[in-house]
């Protein structure tokens, strides 16, 4: 009998270690790229009315919020142009199919987009593109005051498309102009870059700096120099957005192969044709070291097992390189039925949590929402019904400004028809608490709010806060818990338990300490 019972207790605990280790994270970012560049995402296309664009993208938040969302990563200046009312550059030809021309009615994009993602309880990171200028030389439309008609010798010509030359210092300062003025005037979260610096090498085409290269180069490798332009506006504008709100993110979404083995010791073993550091000229893992971006998301677009660019080698090894730093990691959804690998309906959730099992990644980031469009091989179901069933709060960075809430507290229970609405109170008058997190526990579990599954609902600050638990089951014992979260997602402590007791066959609500 003893030694059955020692089985049976080393069974037990075994289960529930295997049920401990299959929970999500309570914490974990998840976001989806929304690129306005050529209407890859939104708008759908060029000229569409102000109504229809504003609904067309609280369609796209709502869609994403039901997958499980928590931020969304909208691509504001796509071309050295904006979704927003700029001193600096003309409207986006990407809203109205003008550049330069003003969405009618009038509203601001920008304005409008964050305010509609902060609602929901999301976080907005402004997607910009750095150097692109003209997408395409031959059909782009340019305005009359476009930085390329004022300041021509700035730019150069490449593959039909025009950059910034990044060697010329006056192009450092306006894009580090540019940026810090939406941070100034916008209540972003984030500023998020891709992996467009120098851009991606066209066989037998140089790109055309030699100018710029013998005027500042010094006495500079040109590939080091081309490295130390892009290093020097990391840490331009890392210090100007923490200048300016230091709860600002930064961070930047790079190519997936940093460098290969064959080249550099410390690089992955991978074969990719193109790399940050030798072709974008994008020494990542040094912005990391020195604390110049808050984050990193490299674009892991290949599948497991993936002969050249293996997902499973680059995951492990940019979970190795973020020095403190938080990974997120990019996952291709737009691959999804692309080739036989990406018509297995389990590669992006097999990703997820493979990801999940290393504690030096935080996140991912999914690329691009229309590629959600239609469900492909179930791809919403398998995130809303399964590895994203439960929400999540998003990562706390330890080393950006903190303000935990005072603990909200409990003011009144009442059963209404289809649920039990709960109130309670928030004496914050300092501006800190932005949501709340209300968790729900069973008759005699004891109150962990470790436990990601025990959360209901995280729900945006309201005047009078209050929630509908629409699964409350009369007739049951219920203890609720409900906390606080300020801008960084710092949680305060655990307010009074809302108890609530069957007794005599009436329903009873207790406050308890």
């Amino acid at each position: 009998m003893l030694k059955q019972f020692i089985a049976g207790t080393i069974l037990c605990v075994v289960l529930m270690q295997q049920a401990w280790a299959q929970l999500p994270p309570k914490r974990e970012l998840r976001a989806v790229w929304i690129a306005t560049i050529e209407n890859i995402d939104w708008p759908s296309r060029r000229g569409l009315s102000t109504e229809q664009q504003k609904q067309e993208f609280i369609a796209i938040l709502d869609q994403q919020q039901r997958n499980g969302m928590n931020a969304v990563v909208v691509q504001v200046r796509p071309a050295t142009d904006a979704f927003y009312a700029s001193p600096y550059e003309p409207w986006s030809e990407y809203l109205t199919g003008v550049q330069g021309q003003a969405p009618n009615p009038y509203y601001d994009p920008l304005q409008f987009m964050v305010e509609e993602t902060h609602k929901r309880g999301m976080e907005f990171h402004a997607w910009f593109n750095p150097y692109r200028a003209v997408f395409n030389v031959s059909r782009s439309s340019v305005a009359p005051n476009h930085i390329t008609r004022l300041h021509p010798q700035w730019f150069l010509t490449y593959d039909n498309r025009k950059y910034f030359d990044p060697g010329i210092p006056e192009v450092r300062d306006y894009v580090t102009a540019v940026i810090r003025d939406v941070v100034k005037r916008y209540d972003i979260d984030a500023v998020h870059f891709d992996d467009y610096f120098y851009p991606y090498r066209v066989p037998g085409k140089e790109f055309p700096d030699n100018n710029s290269y013998r005027q500042y180069g010094g006495n500079m490798m040109k590939d080091d120099w081309r490295r130390a332009n892009v290093d020097a506006i990391i840490q331009m504008l890392s210090v100007a957005i923490k200048a300016e709100k230091p709860w600002v993110k930064f961070g930047v979404s790079p190519f997936g192969v940093w460098r290969n083995k064959d080249k550099d010791p410390e690089g992955s073993y991978t074969k990719g044709g193109q790399t940050n550091y030798d072709d974008l000229y994008a020494d990542i893992l040094k912005w990391l070291k020195k604390g110049w971006i808050d984050y990193v998301a490299p674009q892991i677009y290949w599948e497991r097992g993936h002969r050249l660019a293996d997902y499973e080698i680059l995951l492990n090894w940019w979970s190795q390189h973020g020095y403190g730093r938080q990974v997120y990691i990019g996952h291709g959804v737009y691959r999804i039925n692309s080739n036989a690998a990406w018509r297995n309906p389990n590669e992006i959730p097999a990703q997820i949590e493979e990801a999940r099992t290393l504690n030096t990644v935080q996140g991912s980031i999914f690329y691009s929402a229309a590629s959600f469009r239609g469900n492909p091989l179930g791809i919403e179901d398998a995130l809303r019904r399964g590895v994203y069933r439960y929400p999540a709060l998003r990562p706390v960075m330890p080393w950006l400004p903190k303000e935990t809430p005072d603990a909200p507290y409990f003011a009144d229970a009442v059963e209404r028809s289809g649920g039990l609405e709960i109130h309670w109170t928030d004496e914050d008058t300092t501006g800190r608490t932005k949501q709340y997190v209300l968790y729900r526990f069973e008759q005699n579990e004891p109150i962990n709010v470790t436990d990601p599954t025990k959360i209901l609902a995280i729900l945006g600050q309201m005047s009078d806060p209050v929630y509908k638990d629409l699964t409350y089951v009369k007739g049951k014992s219920y203890t609720y818990v409900v906390t606080a979260l300020d801008r960084m997602q710092n949680e305060s402590l655990l307010g009074e338990p809302l108890r609530v007791q069957v007794k005599n066959g009436k329903t009873v609500f207790l406050f308890e300490p």
